[in-house]
């Protein structure tokens, strides 16, 4: 089973740049699929980026296409996302998720290892 730790969050102004890390517990990073989540206050939880194990592939909400960028490194057992040009819509709290089955894409699945969330605030 495999932990997750996220963090980088915090307040930025509109325009601004942050850059999230998710930290994985165990020997078997690389065999796992990783994605980013996000869920704003009073809305669903909702799907932001996702890379396959090998990095070779990686997916993106239409919301954020061109602004994040995905990646990891599996000799430090990370996956990031670098989010440029943020807005006040990007404010939320961040998930990163893991499977082992499948590229994590579906916010309501219950298969997938979940971290605890860091805080994403974007002012105005």
């Amino acid at each position: 089973q495999v932990q997750l730790v996220e963090s980088g969050g915090g307040l930025v102004q509109a325009g601004g740049s942050l850059r999230l890390s998710c930290a994985a517990s165990g020997p078997t990073f690389s065999s796992y699929h990783m994605g980013w989540f996000r869920q704003a206050p009073g809305k669903e939880r909702e799907f932001v980026a996702a890379i396959n194990w090998s990095g070779g592939n990686t997916y993106y909400a239409d919301s954020v296409k061109g602004r994040f960028t995905i990646s990891r490194d599996n000799a430090k057992s990370t996956v990031y996302l670098q989010m440029n040009s943020l807005t006040p819509e990007d404010t939320a709290v961040y998930y990163c998720a893991a499977s082992r089955t499948q590229v994590p894409t579906s916010s309501r699945s219950s298969r997938y290892y979940w971290g605890q969330g860091t805080q994403v605030t974007v002012s105005s």
